[in-house]
């Protein structure tokens, strides 16, 4: 297996990617932190983005956030070209983001922090309402939440992660990114956040799933996409590829100068 050879999309055939970006660079004085970076992501699928520290993972993020634009490259969205200039554009597209931080308010219940900003009701905020709908998207993710007006500081770290995903979901967005959901998370937590993640691929929505964890790669993910020192370095079907693969990938295993002479100058063992 060539690690850092792209594989043929899965049922690219059959369909169009949500969101394909290509050639996306970006760079910070005389840094660059991207370089012709390439991804897509399809309806229905997760897709893993994996890399070191610095590989452009968080810059990645920014950029389809609207945090960040782009020096150049190009964003299509449900088969269109489109630009993200803020993270207002990037949510009415259709974009969600959960950051590592998640920014919940840690004074309020689970409905103020779902709805904030976005309350329901005309003239007068319809209490009721939200705590109904705030139940019924919890049921859709089967969560865990033991009420919806306990105060967000007395849950727990999966529980505080199902709060921030079920408000990214409030906008009806195509696209969810999870930026290190279970990091700090203990194998309990962590497993519910994985079965998060596969509700919302079930929900027929595209996930990006930010993770230094191998193991919860692994076990949600669809593709892997790995990114090294701000370039493509592999795109991977998760079934078809082991774990020392993915690190290879991340590490640059495979294009050291001793691996690099030998695939140059293959030994007589080899020929053999």
């Amino acid at each position: 297996m060539t690690l850092a050879s792209e594989i043929d999309e899965p049922r690219a055939s059959a369909r169009e990617p949500v969101l394909s970006i290509r050639n996306i660079s970006k760079g910070f004085g005389a840094v660059r932190a991207l370089t012709d970076v390439e991804l897509d992501v399809y309806a229905g699928e997760v897709v893993a983005l994996v890399g070191d520290n610095g590989a452009g993972k968080s810059t990645l993020v920014k950029i389809l956030a609207g945090v960040h634009s782009a020096d150049h490259g190009t964003i299509t969205f449900n088969g269109s070209p489109v630009s993200i200039p803020s993270p207002t554009a990037s949510r009415e597209l259709g974009i969600a983001t959960v950051f590592q931080d998640l920014a919940l308010c840690d004074n309020l219940d689970v409905v103020a922090n779902l709805f904030l900003g976005r309350e329901l009701g005309t003239g007068m905020i319809n209490e009721e309402l939200m705590e109904q709908r705030s139940w019924e998207l919890l049921r859709q993710l089967s969560a865990k939440i033991p009420s919806v007006r306990i105060a967000v500081a007395s849950l727990s770290g999966g529980q505080r992660q199902t709060v921030a995903i079920a408000r990214s979901l409030i906008g009806e967005p195509q696209i969810v990114i999870l930026d290190e959901p279970t990091a700090a998370l203990g194998v309990a937590q962590t497993a519910e956040v994985l079965n998060l993640i596969e509700r919302l691929r079930e929900r027929g929505l595209g996930v990006i799933l930010i993770s230094h964890n191998m193991a919860d790669v692994q076990a949600v993910a669809d593709r892997v996409v790995v990114l090294r020192l701000g370039r493509n370095n592999g795109v991977f079907r998760t079934a078809d590829v082991s774990y020392e693969d993915i690190v290879a990938a991340i590490t640059g295993a495979t294009d050291n100068p001793v691996s690099s002479r030998s695939a140059a100058h293959p030994t007589e063992k080899d020929a053999l």
